[in-house]
């Protein structure tokens, strides 16, 4: 890593509020309390995704939570109002600001809208923290982004998100985030208020695409350093912001305890687990597993995720697969109950395209699952050919590489070395590595201290950016 590409906390002179942290050749003063312990922290984490329907962005940002609040700093929780999951409710040192918020139709998640964003900045602003850390983009993300300007202090931002591929799918979302990045922008007095009372024109799918883009790209040069959990979204951040300061942190995960027995199949068991929704490539497994059972009648997929909130043309492709074709549906199941589900399958098989990292992947691999998947980049805790199988993002290419898989499986030999390979993987990215790595930020952003950047990322600037279509609206800037 190389100190010239470091970012440093401020655009000009540090702030006078942050402790600058001496150096070793700072002089007496600096050993005058060598007992001293450091003053605790207060980290503002702001997410648009805490609940209701449980993610793998939800458990990083507990999981982060948990790990600052036992090094003992002090964590500060701004989200919208939800019924998600919410295990550290109540523990000392958290506190939470909740903002009023809608269901967006089709996601089964919640939006903030603006409500009360004039009088919750003003509350953050007079007791600042000493981070302001974002996990991606949304209304409440912008909210962060004003506090760590009204304030001066260092501004961390996590991208967790494949962003284009969310913008192809969640097209129709971007007038409300680019209504938002314009007020922002144009720094106008009471801008939340309006933004509540602006007409909102009918979105064209490609404009919208364009100004979700743009407002990612200035957030991420804006932000004193951004993190991301691979180096695949590394490169997709450069993609949008070639002048961003990046840093790759894993998302860790440790095993999960085996709390519920579950059944076993009558056939090779192959499991998914995570979100139901078109995006995730539902319908590419589905296609697959078709072709799976011509060649191995007695397999059974075992989708877990909340299937009965997704997009009704899924919910009732999922409904007759579990009636007619060997489909298994147990619903949204709590995290700390899935250790039984992984250990009970043969292996996982991972569908989806448009994931930075793919936390259920590390926690197969934990379980010591052999993984079959159709992203190339992911892998973290992907070996092919020792413990996964890669396929191309087809139903033929997939059914393929499962059912060579299943084949190898048998051999006790390979199943048994494809075990090993896969826990061996998966202990390297566990929960305490990446805290150790955020808390190091985090103090080093507070003194002022400057932070190796993750060298050696090549954007793919030839890659199509939404490859599911041509773009053909023209876009302005105001």
């Amino acid at each position: 890593m190389t100190t010239d590409q470091m970012p440093v906390v401020g655009d000009a002179e540090p702030d006078a509020g942050l402790a600058e942290t001496p150096g070793p050749d700072a002089g007496p003063s600096a050993s005058a309390q060598p007992d001293a312990a450091p003053k605790p922290l207060t980290v503002a984490e702001f997410t648009d995704n805490y609940g209701p329907q449980a993610s793998g962005i939800l458990y990083a940002v507990q999981l982060l939570e948990a790990e600052v609040l036992r090094a003992g700093h002090h964590v500060v929780l701004v989200a919208p109002n939800s019924d998600g999951p919410n295990p550290l409710a109540g523990r000392e040192g958290r506190r939470e600001i909740r903002l009023p918020s809608m269901i967006i139709p089709g996601m089964h998640t919640r939006m903030a809208m603006g409500q009360d964003f004039d009088y919750r900045l003003a509350q953050i602003v007079a007791n600042p923290p000493d981070i302001v850390h974002i996990h991606g983009l949304g209304p409440i993300g912008l909210l962060g982004l004003w506090v760590a300007e009204r304030t001066g202090k260092p501004l961390l931002l996590t991208w967790h998100t494949d962003f284009e591929a969310y913008a192809e799918h969640y097209w129709h979302l971007a007038p409300f985030l680019a209504a938002a990045y314009k007020m922002h922008y144009a720094r106008i007095d009471k801008g939340w208020a309006k933004l509540n009372a602006r007409r909102f024109s009918r979105p064209r799918r490609g404009g919208a695409q364009v100004e979700l883009l743009q407002l990612a790209a200035s957030m991420l040069i804006e932000a004193n350093l951004v993190t991301t959990p691979s180096d695949k979204t590394a490169r997709r951040v450069l993609e949008i912001a070639p002048s961003a300061k990046v840093r790759v942190v894993p998302s860790g995960t440790d095993p999960l305890p085996e709390r519920t027995m579950v059944p076993s199949a009558r056939g090779p068991r192959l499991l998914y687990v995570g979100r139901i929704a078109q995006e995730k490539g539902i319908e590419l497994l589905l296609d697959a597993f078709e072709l799976v059972r011509d060649r191995v009648p007695r397999a059974e997929l075992m989708i877990v995720g909340d299937w009965k909130n997704s997009q009704a043309s899924l919910r009732r492709r999922l409904q007759r697969a579990a009636r007619f074709g060997g489909v298994k549906l147990p619903g949204q199941i709590d995290r700390d109950d899935l250790g039984g589900y992984y250990a009970s399958a043969d292996v996982f098989v991972f569908p989806s395209l448009t994931d930075t990292q793919a936390l259920v992947l590390h926690e197969a691999a934990q379980a010591g699952l052999p993984l079959v998947l159709v992203d190339h980049e992911l892998r973290l805790v992907v070996d092919p050919g020792a413990n996964a199988a890669l396929a191309r993002p087809n139903p033929v290419s997939l059914a393929g590489a499962v059912t060579e898989m299943l084949d190898a499986l048998h051999d006790p030999v390979f199943a048994a070395a494809a075990r090993a390979r896969s826990v061996e993987l998966a202990a390297q990215w566990t929960v305490e590595r990446q805290a150790k790595d955020f808390i190091e930020i985090y103090e080093s952003l507070a003194a002022g201290r400057p932070i190796a950047l993750t060298e050696n990322l090549e954007p793919d600037y030839d890659r199509p950016v939404f490859p599911q279509r041509r773009v053909t609206a023209t876009f302005e800037k105001k």
